[in-house]
C-alpha cells in the first residue's frame, strides 16, 4: 500500500494527516500541545484511535513507546552506531523492524529478518513534510506508519537544537 503522510502547516501542536494511495485521507494524527515530550495520536478519520504514541524523557538516545488500546505494543529506539543512524521498532516477539538508510535525506527502508518491507521517500515541493511510505501486503501499517511520525519528531529535534 502507498501512503503519503503531511504535516499540517498551520498548527498549534503537531498534526499530521495520512492519505491512500487515491490521495484520500485516512489517518490523522494529533499531538498535545502542551506536554512534556512528544505525545501523539494516531487516529481514523473518524477520530478513533488507533495507537498513541508517547516519547520518554531522560533518556540517553531518543525512545518512544507506541500503544494499543491503552497496552503498550512497542518501543522505537535511536540505536547508537558509528557512522549512519539506525533504529530499531521493538515489537512483541521475533518480529522487530530494523530502520536504516538515509535519515537527512527522508530515504529509508523498514526491513524484516533482512527483506526490505517498507520504503520511505521525502518529496520536497511542498511547504510542509510529506513523505511517501511504500508498505508491503502482511505487514503492520499502523506501526510504519506511526514509526515515520516519530522519525520525523526526530529529526526535527535535533535540527531544532543545532540551530
Amino acid at each position: 500500500m502507498r501512503y503519503a503522510i503531511r504535516e499540517k502547516f498551520w498548527t498549534w501542536g503537531d498534526e499530521f494527516f495520512v492519505f491512500d494511495e487515491h490521495q484520500q485521507p485516512v489517518f490523522q494524527v494529533k499531538g498535545e500541545v502542551w506536554s512534556w515530550g512528544h505525545r501523539l495520536s494516531f487516529q481514523d478519520m473518524r477520530g478513533k484511535e488507533l495507537a498513541f504514541i508517547n516519547q520518554k524523557l531522560m533518556t540517553w538516545m531518543p525512545q518512544y513507546e507506541i500503544f494499543r488500546d491503552g497496552h503498550l505494543f512497542a518501543n522505537l529506539v535511536k540505536e547508537l552506531t558509528w557512522f549512519n543512524p539506525e533504529y530499531l521498532l521493538d515489537v512483541p516477539g521475533p518480529n522487530d523492524y530494523q530502520i536504516k538508510g538515509d535519515f537527512w535525506h527522508y530515504n529509508y527502508q523498514f526491513q524484516r529478518h533482512g527483506r526490505v518491507v517498507a520504503m520511505v521517500d521525502k518529496a520536497y515541493w511542498t511547504w510542509t513534510d510529506t513523505y511517501g511510505i511504500d508498505v508491503e501486503d502482511g505487514e503492520d501499517d499502523v506501526a510504519i506508519l506511526c514509526s515515520a511520525i516519530v522519525i520525523d519528531k526526530v529529526l526535527d529535534d535535533e535540527e531544532r537544537r543545532r540551530n
